[in-house]
């Protein structure tokens, strides 16, 4: 999917990643992520939100959860913290020492980790989409004898919500809704989400508004027609320096980049974005099969769109790079491998890039320095949930 995009904006990378690889400095499987070019977007994102007066919670899901890009954003480039997706995110970048302001979006808090986190975490903001849920917090945060602020989520039944994530309270409910949240003591109602509010079209070739985004504006106008003080509009999805424009456009306060952060957002897939592709994965053939070769998998992600490899290969001192044609004969299959279309010599290096969520694989994630002077330094090597590792 960005693989064209990567070889227009950043070469350095891939010859970078074939290197590391050739040294046996990185195995395959492993996504290498350019941290010069990530934190050039970084800031990118970030003094376009400045121009435009929204808060930045960075997302680190789509690479890997890592602690050290994590502490980029926040400590040195003025990001107000990261939103975890789910509570095992919380955990991990708890402990690593990240500052975490959002949690409980896509996936509420557990009940037993909630008196932690309210307590010890104590994000700025809690997503919340059920009452149960509210109760638990509100308790918490009197046990802790502190404010805790939520957010929360509503919906109507023409909103498009993706599978396993359907969660929301309907926005016909939302006047009781609010009074009885309201009501629990320790409780604030900071403001409102939704998502996903902003989705790319690939017919127009840009990232357009949802329908979700217009039943999150009637809710904030209903809940200030109610009395509600609302200080937080937050609008994922497809943050970047191109959509920031629109948030504030529709009244939104705060924005999530992820994907933009590595340059892998769908709109940049012709490398026409001001965010530069920052990450590819890096694998090698390990055998041969009737006219196919078998590379290591285990980075693919469903939703990727992957389609084509870049392989370079050796020849009398020669090297040549070819674009191959990437096939998957069975989505239901685990990705033990991955099938070119091509016959090529066992240990020939493999680039791929293409949409992912690395905490979903089992990749190594590889932070890399000094690329774009043709000096690469590995910075640190972690597992795809943020944990360090060691090969050898």
């Amino acid at each position: 999917m960005f693989l064209r995009a990567l070889q227009k904006q950043n070469p350095a990378l891939i010859d970078g990643a074939f290197t590391l690889l050739k040294e046996g400095v990185i195995l395959p499987d492993t996504y290498v992520i350019d941290v010069d070019q990530f934190t050039e977007n970084a800031l990118l994102i970030k003094a376009t939100a400045d121009q435009y007066g929204i808060r930045l919670y960075g997302m680190t899901k789509q690479f890997g959860r890592n602690p050290l890009l994590a502490k980029i954003l926040v400590d040195e480039l003025g990001y107000d913290g990261i939103v975890c997706v789910d509570f095992k995110e919380a955990r991990q970048l708890h402990q690593a020492g990240v500052k975490i302001s959002h949690i409980g979006h896509l996936v509420q808090p557990p009940s037993r980790y909630v008196p932690f986190i309210v307590s010890t975490i104590q994000p700025e903001v809690i997503t919340v989409y059920s009452l149960e849920k509210a109760r638990e917090i509100s308790a918490a945060a009197v046990e802790a004898k502190r404010t805790q602020p939520v957010l929360l989520k509503f919906y109507r039944t023409s909103d498009y919500l993706y599978t396993n994530q359907e969660a929301g309270f309907p926005i016909e409910s939302l006047d009781a809704i609010c009074r009885e949240i309201a009501s629990l003591p320790n409780l604030q109602i900071a403001g409102l989400t939704h998502f996903p509010c902003f989705l790319y079209n690939p017919e127009s070739q840009d990232t357009e508004p949802t329908r979700n985004l217009e039943t999150l504006l009637a809710a904030n106008q209903q809940a200030g027609q109610l009395g509600y003080p609302i200080t937080q509009l937050n609008i994922p999805s497809a943050t970047s320096s191109q959509t920031l424009p629109q948030i504030r456009q529709f009244g939104g306060t705060h924005g999530e980049p992820g994907h933009a952060l590595t340059g892998t957002m769908p709109a940049n897939q012709d490398g026409s974005q001001p965010e530069k592709v920052a990450m590819a994965y890096v694998t090698e053939v390990s055998h041969q099969f009737g006219d196919a070769s078998y590379c290591y998998g285990g980075g693919y992600y469903r939703r990727g769109h992957l389609t084509q490899a870049l392989i370079r290969e050796f020849h009398q001192g020669t090297e040549t790079d070819h674009l191959v044609d990437v096939r998957n004969d069975d989505e239901a299959s685990i990705d033990y491998h991955l099938q070119l279309d091509r016959p090529c010599q066992v240990g020939t290096p493999v680039i791929m890039a293409f949409r992912t969520q690395i905490f979903v694989t089992r990749s190594d994630v590889a932070l890399v320095a000094g690329l774009s002077s043709n000096t690469p330094t590995l910075l640190g090597l972690f597992d795809a949930q943020g944990n360090e590792v060691k090969h050898g």
